[in-house]
């Protein structure tokens, strides 16, 4: 830390007693704020220059031209996009295809966990339905099947080695499975069982996951918390930006990238996160606790579990995950999700 940068947890320097950021921390931000205002109002000056305008419609139609073309520009900080893409990539992922576009039906069948679950899940609900606990989830030992299945004898044995699986919430990657598929309207209770609904047996039947995946992956990206039961602070931006981890997979994904790169890149890109950290720090920097929370959240829940990253890690101490941890991007990223053409990639 630069030695003339209080930090966040340092005295306030206006003497008060009280920790920076309980005291002038946020004047500081109105300060940058403001400070912002000025730079751009001289901007404007500059670029009106010794222009005169015959009428306040004139002037008014150049202002906004300015503030269009200005919010066009690419900033360093959001990887070569502009305010106006990171706005729709932000606010409506799904419905702005200039900024970014989703598959609706893959030339293959998907490789992800979200995936192989979901198949399992299928396979064990079959055509006659399956009846679930009386607190409405999966019964035991189909439970126990599709983890078997899907991580193999030793991997079950490893996932299993500090507990059984003797409910649906011992696996948690099937439980987020089938409450992803009910929110996507793939699974539903009827007559007491759980079933497939009508388009998911269809889409199975017509192209397998290759249409069906798609929406699945819709659904976990916008609609399920990731930070469902995790512990850290809420920080929604994390969920909300997830085009935006998507993107800075596709421009540096090519090679295996440590976790804390793509984290100190969404952290410049949304430094206002910090004000969502500022209770939960405790011993950590915002800097460390953002590291952990988007390693957890956006890398290993979302684009491992979706698929279009392949993460590694060998640490079991989740503190030091953030250090060990390495991203690369997987086949499937490209296949699924694309980013027009208008503003290149940055290397």
């Amino acid at each position: 830390m630069p030695a003339d940068k209080t930090g966040r947890n340092d005295p306030c320097p206006c003497g008060s007693g009280r920790k920076y950021k309980r005291c002038c921390l946020h004047s500081a931000d109105a300060q940058r704020a403001e400070d912002l205002h000025q730079s751009v109002t001289e901007e404007l000056h500059e670029a009106i220059g010794e222009q005169a305008f015959a009428s306040m419609e004139e002037a008014q139609a150049f202002i906004k031209s300015f503030q269009v073309e200005r919010n066009q520009r690419p900033v360093d900080d959001f990887r070569g996009l502009s305010p106006e893409r990171m706005h729709r990539l932000l606010h409506a992922p799904l419905d702005s295809p200039e900024v970014m576009q989703v598959s609706t039906l893959l030339e293959s069948e998907p490789d992800a966990p979200l995936a192989q679950l979901f198949g399992l899940l299928a396979e064990a609900i079959g055509g006659n339905g399956l009846k679930p606990t009386a607190k409405g989830n999966f019964p035991r030992n189909p439970c126990r099947e599709i983890m078997q299945a899907w991580l193999g004898e030793g991997g079950y044995d490893d996932y299993t080695r500090f507990g059984a699986i003797n409910r649906e919430d011992d696996a948690p990657e099937l439980h987020v499975t089938r409450v992803v598929a009910e929110l996507a309207g793939f699974l539903r209770k009827y007559r007491g069982r759980f079933i497939l609904s009508r388009p998911a047996r269809d889409m199975l039947a017509a192209t397998g996951q290759r249409a069906l995946y798609p929406q699945l992956f819709r659904t976990y990206a916008s609609e399920f918390n990731w930070g469902y039961r995790d512990r850290y602070p809420e920080a929604p931006i994390v969920q909300q930006g997830w085009g935006f981890t998507a993107y800075l997979l596709s421009i540096d994904g090519h090679q295996p990238q440590p976790a804390t790169f793509y984290a100190d890149a969404f952290h410049r890109a949304f430094p206002a996160i910090d004000h969502e950290l500022e209770d939960d720090l405790l011993y950590r920097s915002p800097e460390e606790l953002l590291r952990s929370l988007y390693t957890t959240r956006a890398r290993e829940r979302f684009a491992d579990f979706t698929g279009i990253a392949t993460v590694r890690d060998d640490a079991d101490d989740i503190l030091t995950r953030p250090q060990t941890t390495t991203v690369q991007a997987a086949p499937l990223l490209h296949r699924l999700i694309s980013f027009p053409s208008g503003q290149p990639p940055l290397r």
